[in-house]
């Protein structure tokens, strides 16, 4: 082999040897970026059921005050507890 081909090896080993560092970095990337995608989607769905549970809670709220305040239209409080005795029955029936 010439001195000029022996170096070209040489050159191709480190690119190679470069690549392969390269490659296995990327690797580790893409495995940190998987397990931070998984941390974040898990912190999504916690926030998600926590924004269910505060509309609920904040429904529930708003029917006690129209039920419970002094100026409330009794039309308005008959209505919302009718809903609510359709939506009791309607469970009631899903359970038979």
């Amino acid at each position: 082999m010439t001195d000029e081909n022996s170096k070209l090896l040489v050159d191709l080993e480190v690119r190679i040897k470069q690549i392969l560092f390269l490659c296995d970095s990327l690797k580790d990337e893409n495995s940190r970026l998987k397990t931070e995608i998984k941390l974040k989607q898990s912190q999504v769905d916690e926030a998600t059921k926590n924004l269910k549970d505060l509309k609920a809670k904040y429904e529930s709220l708003k029917t006690v005050r129209t039920i419970t305040a002094a100026s409330v239209d009794v039309d308005t409080a008959k209505l919302k507890l009718s809903k609510l005795v359709r939506e009791v029955d309607k469970c009631i029936n899903l359970l038979k």
